[in-house]
């Protein structure tokens, strides 16, 4: 039996937890991001000792010294995924098992440790199950973001042999402030996210810090998102800042860009295209062209376009906004594909809809 499999939880319940009141107020609203729940869980690694030390305590600041390398060489991955308050009562989580492998996926890019995946769910398990009152009903669900950071403190570029797995919740609604209204894109034409060979699949701070430039501007430019193209050539659609992207064609068929080492492998993403092939789509990930996508838009061949993400989940793409000119992507309010996609995702997480891929992860 391994460390990992022998290693158990040490419990310490917060003290001071927020007063029931006090929390109801803020499931009312809570937006996406700034409400979070009384615990957290964190263990710690060491390249001698590996796992240990695995507590559930009260939510608070991180003890950190100042030469920890992560502040200097930025060697950290995260991850994020929700438990949801299903119709019949259960609290679910949503293909965890996958989040558990792309984390460790993250971790072998960024010369950090793999935690074993019974860890990583148990972590999960004993967070929520804790933190069971910030788990909003309705639309609202517990945003869970685990993460690894580099904490040994050393000025040299190696490997760090010392790091922190942390995980926290936020109770969340909506992530963009219209609802399912379509969003606006900025297309950035000299901002990359990614480049062949570097950590374009890595769920990493750095590739969204090196992001939030481009993202600035769109917002400059009244938009929700930016989309990015690739490194090389500068013609090729592949992500959004945070999202990765779908095309959906007038003979019903879905395109999305491939994952070519520089496109986050989104779960999303990937439940999406199983979900579509299902119902008999057409489904294809190939390459499409910024100059392609202005033509079929153009043309009407192009009718809708979408995001996805565990955040957001599917946002309907209603215009392109960009330097060289703006387009819209059918009637600019998203589509019937689109909404019917999201329907079924939401409905499976929800308990609304039968779950015959086996993808939900019941916890209570």
């Amino acid at each position: 039996m391994s460390a990992a499999q022998t290693l158990k939880f040490t419990i310490h319940p917060n003290p001071a937890p927020v007063a029931a009141e006090v929390r109801a107020g803020l499931l009312r609203d809570p937006g996406f991001g700034r409400v979070f729940s009384d615990h957290m869980v964190t263990i710690r690694w060491t390249k001698d000792g590996g796992w240990q030390d695995a507590q559930l305590r009260a939510r608070g600041p991180i003890p950190l010294d100042p030469a920890a390398a992560v502040l200097h060489y930025g060697q950290e991955i995260f991850e994020g995924l929700k438990a949801y308050r299903r119709d019949d009562g259960s609290i679910a989580l949503f293909r965890p098992e996958q989040n558990a492998r792309r984390f460790n996926a993250s971790a072998a890019r960024m010369a950090m440790p793999a935690l074993p995946e019974e860890l990583f769910l148990g972590a999960i398990d004993e967070l929520v199950k804790a933190d069971l009152a910030w788990v909003p009903g309705n639309d609202g669900s517990l945003y869970l973001r685990p993460f690894l950071f580099a904490t040994e403190a050393f000025l040299g570029v190696r490997p760090s042999h010392e790091c922190l797995f942390v995980l926290i919740a936020s109770s969340v609604g909506s992530y963009f402030k219209g609802g399912d209204k379509a969003v606006t894109v900025w297309l950035s034409d000299h901002y990359t996210r990614a480049a062949a060979g570097g950590t374009g699949a890595a769920k990493c701070g750095g590739n969204y810090a090196a992001s939030l430039l481009a993202q600035a501007e769109a917002i400059e430019h009244g938009c929700d998102q930016v989309v990015f193209l690739d490194a090389a050539e500068h013609r090729w659609v592949e992500e959004l800042g945070g999202m990765n992207v779908f095309f959906v064609f007038d003979d019903g068929a879905i395109q999305t860009p491939p994952l070519s080492g520089t496109i986050l492998p989104g779960i999303t993403r990937d439940s999406i295209l199983q979900l579509a092939r299902r119902q008999g789509r057409v489904v294809r990930e190939d390459r499409y062209a910024i100059e392609q996508w202005r033509a079929d838009a153009k043309s009407g061949r192009l009718r809708e376009c979408f995001a996805c993400g565990t955040a957001a989940v599917v946002a309907a793409i209603g215009q392109i906004k960009s330097a060289q000119g703006d387009f819209l992507i059918g009637d600019g309010h998203g589509g019937p594909i689109t909404a019917a996609l999201k329907a079924e995702l939401l409905g499976i997480q929800r308990g609304q809809i039968a779950d015959a891929c086996g993808w939900v992860r019941k916890i209570l």
